[in-house]
């Protein structure tokens, strides 16, 4: 039924004085809405307006026509089809289908005037209004047809307890034709069989004949199946419905009965929080719990051929909630009371707990109206105060009262997050931070004691898309992006990376523990979607609160995921190409705790190793110069035996292109011409032209002239070492903790890493504690050894010593990348044809 607004005011009838009505129309018996069942089975709301029949001339018959009463529109124009199956159904429905997969309803607001088109409907097709389907719904053969039109209708057999084998084989025979269906459900319908079938229940109950009982569920089971408005009424009547449910007890499949009855009478009990003085209204709320236990947990799952079997039972269920909801919004008194027994102190618990679980399972119901419905429900419950109310539920101590609010705030921020952004920004003007509601449901999030965090999870969800720009509004005067993400970053931000700044105060978690490992994890996906969306709010606050040194100290955590979840942080910010970004990354070092990682991680080839090198690999391909030029003059010796992809020989190669056209302007100044005349290429393309022009220019040059002055090389390689001493020096406090750990590493047994790890002195051995290479007698790392602090053997030489001693290839096609195999050709082939002045520049850096 059509929810029961004010009568509409008098409109003009704009059918052309059709219908019985015609002239202008002042009661609300013709009142309707149309519905459209969607590819869900859930009706969808098309609109209010006024119904009428008439001929019309381009359909050239019948029609039923719509038209909305807002406007005049037309909402509907159906023609009356002779054959199409149209079925009454509750009195005021009137269900049919247009086309295949096309369903209509129309919701009358009062019984006269559906009877009225009802009566139309059956002219036109030549039926008797009395009938509540016009037409069979699935065609049958022609023999099925002649066999059954020669009986006028069915006969049942007598209603006693010996012939209950016999109905039930009738009933279960009937089921596969439509038209046999249509003729049982008459007869059961005009002889009141269902009330008589129920007498002999309580019979075979009492005589304990549980062979009777067996027969009974299947006859009911099979009566459900003819799918029949006017039978679902006499079974879900206050008299029948628990002897209905008695039947399909006796399940003949299972070896003992079920108890629903006992459930439904002496367990699930109707809370009354606040009275409801409308009888109808009482009725209908215990009809539908019922109706929805019998759908749930009584009637067997359907089968595949029976799911449309049951349509009729679904629309019961759901324009039972659509009338529940409507009847309960317009009962101002009934809403009032609600808000203020939430929000009052001296509300005990229990009650305050049933008042919220009520307000929960109303917002539930809510979700089976349609947009425009659900728009005036939400708009009455923010007129009620329902958002101050939450605020105040979500800061008391009990957690299940805490658990519906967070459910029923899920239900507001998926319908209107713009509404509560709304709010929380005005009550920002007269509250402390502490008490604001998107803090209380951040710390509602950080505070989850499931060790799932599974409502950490949802409330993280929500903040998201509190947080999304995507779903603010923007106007003229006002754009809620601006003004909301300045709210949260102000009021907010610190309150939901308070536990990520806690456990990172030193180089690695202070707790470690697999729960705080997942909180930190959420904490960070919500970080990187900011990242992402916001622009320079989460800019300046990772820049101001040096958010990414704290976050890649979680890169030490023994929990892989975290780890993972740090390095993407890191890896989308690199991802906007940000100089901003890039500046503070390299002034802090940043790379450290990654390549720290990457070495540590040794010659496993998993996620966290493919996940390092794939980010090298998109500062190499999208030439980010100011970090190719960090990681090389930094972490160059580190890396530069990982050899398995070409990612760090392939960024080696840009620092060097860099370098090159800094130190030759003229050659940079023709590649641009040259780049300038290029046309759509793919990055590979545009890599081999640089190498191309890069060799060139020196074939070009006379044999023996070097590409960089000798006194301009010293100096340039002087340049790369300086940072690396820099970076010595901070470590030096950190040296002997770092041989008690390789100490300890190597007496575990694990796999060290299969580069060489002659880091420039002894920083490389300071970034990768876990190598046993470093403390081998002879190693450049270790003490009078050539390369090492103390020596004054050249880098050239530690490169050539340790070559003689390490092993290299130790990982084999880790990342795959398509042009590995073309690269390994290509600098075989470099290396034959490279002039000799670069052949020892490359050699000496």
């Amino acid at each position: 039924a059509p929810d029961q607004p004010p009568a509409p005011p008098a409109i003009a009838s704009q059918s052309g004085g059709c219908g019985v009505a015609g002239g202008r129309m002042t009661d609300t018996r013709r009142r309707v809405k149309v519905y459209t069942l969607n590819e869900d089975r859930q009706w969808d709301d098309r609109g209010t307006g006024h119904v009428s029949s008439c001929y019309v001339e381009r359909l050239k018959g019948m029609s039923l026509l719509v038209r909305a009463e807002s406007d005049g529109s037309l909402l509907l124009e159906s023609k009356i089809n002779p054959n199409t199956a149209y079925q009454k159904q509750q009195d005021t429905l009137i269900v049919w289908s247009e086309a295949e997969n096309y369903d209509l309803a129309l919701s009358f607001q009062e019984k006269a005037g559906c009877d009225e088109i009802w009566e139309k409907i059956c002219q036109v097709q030549g039926k008797d209004p009395s009938v509540d389907i016009t037409q069979d719904l699935v065609d049958e053969s022609e023999e099925e047809r002649f066999d059954d039109m020669s009986s006028p209708g069915l006969e049942l057999p007598s209603c006693e307890l010996s012939r209950l084998e016999e109905i039930a084989e009738l009933v279960a025979s009937s089921l596969p034709s439509p038209l046999r269906r249509e003729k049982l459900a008459l007869a059961l319908e005009n002889e009141g069989y269902i009330k008589k079938l129920l007498e002999i229940f309580h019979v075979c109950e009492d005589l304990e004949n549980i062979e009777g009982l067996h027969h009974l569920y299947e006859i009911i089971k099979g009566i459900f199946l003819l799918n029949r408005t006017a039978l679902f009424e006499v079974m879900f009547s206050e008299e029948c419905i628990m002897d209905v449910i008695g039947c399909l007890e006796y399940d003949p499949s299972l070896s003992q009965s079920r108890k629903h009855r006992e459930f439904l009478t002496k367990t699930a009990k109707f809370k009354e929080v606040i009275p409801i003085s409308d009888p109808e209204l009482k009725q209908k709320i215990h009809q539908t719990y019922r109706v929805q236990y019998i759908q749930d947990m009584v009637l067997p799952t359907p089968s595949v051929f029976e799911e449309n079997m049951l349509s009729t039972l679904h629309s019961f269920i759901f324009f039972n909630k659509v009338e529940i909801v409507g009847m309960l919004q317009e009962d101002e008194k009934f809403l009032t009371d609600l808000f203020a027994q939430l929000t009052d102190e001296a509300t005990d618990e229990e009650k305050r707990q049933e008042l919220v679980n009520f307000l929960k399972e109303f917002c539930a119901f809510s979700q089976t109206l349609q947009p425009q419905n659900r728009d005036a429900f939400f708009k009455t419950l923010s007129n009620m105060g329902i958002l101050p109310a939450l605020e105040v539920i979500l800061g008391m101590d009990d957690a299940q009262v805490r658990s519906a609010a967070t459910d029923i705030f899920s239900y507001l921020v998926e319908y209107n997050p713009s509404m509560v952004r709304e709010f929380v920004m005005q009550e920002a003007q007269q509250n402390d931070d502490d008490i604001l509601l998107i803090n209380l449901i951040i710390e509602h999030m950080i505070c989850d004691t499931d060790p799932e965090l599974g409502g950490a999870v949802l409330l993280m969800g929500l903040l998201r898309t509190l947080v999304d720009p995507e779903n603010m509004l923007a106007t003229a005067n006002k754009t809620e992006k601006t003004e909301f993400l300045g709210f949260f970053y102000k009021h907010c931000m610190h309150v939901l990376t308070a536990p990520l700044l806690a456990n990172t105060t030193e180089d690695k978690p202070s707790k470690d523990d697999f729960q705080t490992a997942q909180l930190l994890a959420l904490i960070l996906e919500l970080l990187t979607f900011c990242v992402e969306h916001h622009t320079y709010h989460i800019k300046n606050y990772i820049i101001n609160k040096d958010i990414l040194r704290r976050v890649l100290v979680l890169m030490a955590s023994k929990h892989a995921f975290l780890a993972l979840c740090a390095l993407r942080f890191k890896r989308k910010i690199i991802g906007l190409k940000d100089e901003f970004y890039n500046r503070y990354i390299m002034k802090s070092f940043l790379f450290e705790p990654v390549v720290k990682a990457f070495l540590n991680n040794g010659s496993r080839y998993n996620l966290m190793n493919s996940a390092i090198i794939e980010m090298f690999e998109f500062i190499r391909v999208e030439d980010i110069k100011s970090l190719t030029a960090h990681v090389i003059e930094n972490y160059w010796k580190a890396l530069e035996d990982v050899d398995y992809v070409q990612t760090f020989k392939g960024l080696k190669l840009r620092f060097e292109q860099q370098r090159e056209r800094q130190d030759n302007p003229k050659l940079d100044s023709m590649r641009s011409i040259l780049r300038n005349h290029r046309y759509r290429r793919d990055a590979r393309t545009l890599e081999d032209e640089e190498e191309m022009w890069f060799n060139t220019d020196e074939d070009d040059m006379e044999d023996g002239e070097a590409v960089v002055p000798p006194s301009d090389k010293t100096k340039n390689d002087e340049d790369i070492m300086d940072p690396i001493s820099k970076f010595m020096e901070r470590k030096k406090l950190k040296e002997s903790e770092e041989k008690e750990v390789l100490l300890k590493t190597n007496l575990s047994g694990r796999q060290s890493p299969s580069f060489k790890l002659s880091f420039s002195s002894a920083t490389k051995s300071n970034l990768t504690s876990q190598s046993s290479a470093s403390t081998l007698p002879g190693s450049p790392g270790s003490p009078g050894s050539p390369g090492s602090p103390g020596s004054p053997g050249s880098v050239s030489k530690s490169t050539s010593q340790m070559a003689a001693i390490t092993t290299k290839g130790g990982l084999v096609g880790l990342v795959d990348y398509p042009d590995d195999d073309e690269e390994d050709d290509e600098d075989e082939d470099k290396e034959e044809t490279l002039p000799l002045s670069k052949k020892a520049k490359l050699e000496s850096s």
